[in-house]
């Protein structure tokens, strides 16, 4: 029986990704923008089935993001491995809205894909999506994307290489203008290969949206010039074919070790009026060459649900476990923060034994100390469950059970205290910014009692449900529509996707806390409402 990969590979919030073999292991890094830890890897050694391994921004030396806007952050990673260590590209963009973009280009190394990492090295900011291509004669050099803020002028203004220098740390010699993109436009991205005396570098052109795709220009030279492949886009989705992976661009190459290749690239799944409320996810196509040396995605250009793996042993990828009861000391790798680092005292595993607990600081619309533990929202058909001690003393403190994609949008399953009821329970939503208030009347709830909550997610609708006797569930609210938890339902690109998670704020400044004694995500079945 042949052999399939199932696509995406990383369902859920995973883009950009960056994929590289070293020796039969194969590794995806994915961008994080404003989440902390920066940058997933994921490991696998069949490209059909992956584990979450590590990450590679874990210390606030590395990555500091307090104050960065929605989407920016760490955009477009690249993995390389060459000399014994892997080397990582990536960006963290400080702004992007107008004009100007703000995008610092750094690297960090490691010798293990586990770590330690090293602090970065920075290298340059005249744009976005770098990447890193070791040259067979041992010279490193850079490529990005340059951006151009000029009125009247293309804003994406070519690719850009420098050398990079391993002894001096730093980029060196002249900056060459080695392409400038095709009729597609938006050209970012950049990779670069070598095969059978050709440079090749592949680009994400049309946007990172609908019009998303992967093409090709070569050249007998690294310094150009770069000539079109005549069939591009070598891929890109078919809009009209509704059960295709969507959005497909943004590609990055490997090589198997039987002289297979393959493709890791972007895509989106949506679910109601072009919303992909789970973002934008990788998936995996297989690419053959041509007797002329261009580059094809099989079956292509348009991506494939089922692709043919490698000819590989399966793999038997580590699942972690989809219920944490904090009973260890550190936190389950799928958990993260948004902005800021675990290194900071807003949150504990060992304070109370068995529970999480979260220090409540600043609002939802923070950019700087928010206190969220949180994981990627996964599935279409989902359900997270919780429950939380909190004893809040007025109206400013918060906690509980929120579905979130950024400052603008989210819903909110919240304990709180109000002047008239005690201590209540009632769903707050931001929606495109504004905030809303979704049940008439807060719920009063038993002063002293743990609050249980859960959320079960269909698609782009969501139902809360609460109680504080674990036997009798009831509903709260209305069904609510969340397809504006998406990239697709704003009035500005934005690139990240949904999370569902544990949250506490204290707008007054007393750093109330409240304890979660588990969070359970659960897969469920779209036909009969039954869990997996």
């Amino acid at each position: 029986m042949e052999k399939m990969i199932k696509n995406p590979v990383l369902p859920g919030y995973h883009p950009d990704p960056s994929i590289v073999r070293v020796d039969d292991d194969y590794y995806i890094a994915v961008s994080t923008f404003e989440w902390f830890p920066g940058v997933q890897i994921y490991h696998s050694k069949d490209l059909a089935n992956w584990e979450l391994k590590s990450y590679a921004l874990t210390r606030s030396s590395q990555l500091n993001m307090l104050g960065n806007l929605n989407s920016g952050g760490v955009w477009a990673p690249c993995l390389t491995y060459s000399d014994g260590l892997f080397y990582l590209i990536f960006t963290d963009v400080k702004s992007r809205k107008g004009a100007f973009k703000d995008t610092h280009n750094y690297l960090v190394t490691a010798e293990n894909i586990e770590g330690p990492w090293s602090d970065p090295i920075y290298l340059n900011s005249s744009g976005f999506d770098p990447s890193l291509f070791h040259d067979e004669d041992g010279r490193k050099w850079l490529v990005n994307m340059v951006w151009d803020h000029r009125k009247g002028k293309n804003p994406f203004g070519g690719i850009a290489l420098q050398e990079y220098s391993p002894d001096e740390q730093k980029l060196v010699g002249p900056i060459r203008h080695i392409f400038k993109g095709t009729a597609l436009g938006k050209t970012e991205a950049p990779h670069l290969y070598k095969r059978n005396g050709y440079y090749y570098l592949l680009t994400a052109e049309g946007g990172t949206e609908y019009g998303h795709a992967a093409t090709m220009a070569r050249s007998r030279s690294l310094f150009g010039p770069y000539e079109v492949d005549p069939t591009n886009p070598v891929l890109t989705s078919d809009k009209e074919k509704t059960d295709q992976l969507q959005k497909a661009g943004h590609g990055c190459l490997v090589e198997t070790q039987s002289g297979e290749w393959y493709m890791a690239h972007l895509c989106g799944r949506p679910v109601i009026d072009d919303k992909c409320i789970l973002g934008r996810e990788t998936a995996i196509q297989k690419c053959y060459w041509t007797e002329d040396n261009w580059l094809r995605i099989k079956n292509g250009p348009n991506p494939s649900n089922e692709v043919e793996a490698p000819d590989l042993p399966v793999f038997s990828a580590k699942q972690l476990p989809n219920r944490d009861d904090f009973d260890e000391t550190e936190h389950t790798l799928y958990w993260n923060a948004l902005r800021r680092s675990f290194e900071e005292p807003w949150y504990s595993l060992t304070d109370r034994k068995g529970h999480l607990r979260l220090i409540g600081q600043e609002s939802m619309n923070s950019f700087h100390r928010q206190s969220m533990m949180m994981r990627r929202l996964e599935h279409f058909h989902a359900e997270a469950e919780t429950m939380v001690e909190f004893q809040p003393d007025n109206f400013q403190q918060m906690a509980g059970l929120i579905i979130y994609y950024d400052t603008e949008d989210y819903v909110y399953l919240r304990v709180t205290e109000d002047e008239e009821k005690g201590k209540c329970i009632g769903i707050i939503e931001t929606k495109h910014g504004n905030y809303d208030e979704l049940l008439d009347k807060d719920i009063p709830v038993t002063e002293d009692s743990p609050v249980y909550m859960k959320a079960v997610i269909n698609r782009h609708l969501l139902q809360f449900y609460y109680t504080t006797d674990k036997d009798e569930w009831k509903e709260i609210g209305e069904l609510i529509d969340i397809g504006h938890l998406s990239d697709d339902d704003s009035d500005y690109v934005r690139f990240t996707g949904t999370f569902v998670g544990m949250a506490v704020q204290d707008l007054s400044g007393q750093n109330k806390h409240a304890d979660f004694d588990y969070f359970d995500y659960r897969i469920t079945d779209e036909q009969k409402g039954e869990i997996k």
